[in-house]
């Protein structure tokens, strides 16, 4: 991964953020295991979204090799709005993705395009706006515009409560044990709540957690 700032600054910001979230024991042991997190900036935020669409609910594996055959339709190069746009539903259904998906990623598109938008401006707007706005595209969910929040536009406190591996991570590592739904959530929600303003940084930690749970 490229690093968006300087070394210095960089590693200033690692630093601050891997303090603030040692002050959690579970997370300090986390962050001995795995080590510093990066975040970075990007543009072509509408590419990122529609990769990010096409990926969902694929493995990994499956999703960077949709992700390949998309790219192939363009020789390899970032298309445009139009582009995608001029790219028959059959052709996109062609690569493999469902008819839901191939309709997502062209209304993503159109979205882009009727509202004029434009990377700076995206980068602008808080997190509630970009939500707001986003959430508008047939398609588009909170968890999908979460998702681009925190690794397109390097929002670094981001905690995405829908994604079932982060609730179960919490769960997991802090004993949290209550059938009811609502009050699971809300202890989920203020355990999160004492790592502002990095929660995305925990977030990264947990997902690692997840992934290594050892066997029982």
């Amino acid at each position: 991964m490229k690093k968006l700032l300087s070394s210095a600054g960089g590693l200033s910001l690692i630093m601050h953020y891997i303090k603030h979230l040692n002050r959690d024991k579970e997370l300090k042991k986390l962050i001995k295991q795995h080590g510093e997190m990066k975040l970075q900036k990007r543009n072509r935020i509408y590419l990122h979204l529609c990769s990010s669409i096409m990926s969902q609910q694929l493995s990994t594996k499956v999703a960077r090799v949709f992700h390949k055959r998309f790219m192939d339709l363009y020789n390899g190069k970032d298309p445009s709005l139009q582009e995608i746009l001029d790219t028959p539903f059959e052709t996109l259904r062609g690569i493999g993705l469902s008819n839901a998906k191939a309709a997502y990623v062209h209304n993503i598109c159109r979205f882009f395009m009727e509202e004029k938008l434009e990377d700076g401006q995206l980068h602008k707007m808080s997190n509630e706006e970009l939500i707001a706005l986003l959430t508008k595209i047939k398609g588009v969910g909170r968890w999908t515009v979460e998702m681009i929040l925190m690794f397109t536009l390097g929002r670094e406190d981001v905690f995405a409560i829908d994604d079932l591996g982060l609730r179960q991570a919490v769960v997991g590592l802090y004993g949290i044990k209550t059938k009811s739904k609502n009050k699971l959530r809300k202890e989920i929600l203020r355990t999160s709540e004492q790592w502002a303003p990095y929660r995305t940084y925990a977030c990264m930690y947990l997902w690692r957690w997840k992934d290594n749970v050892p066997d029982e």
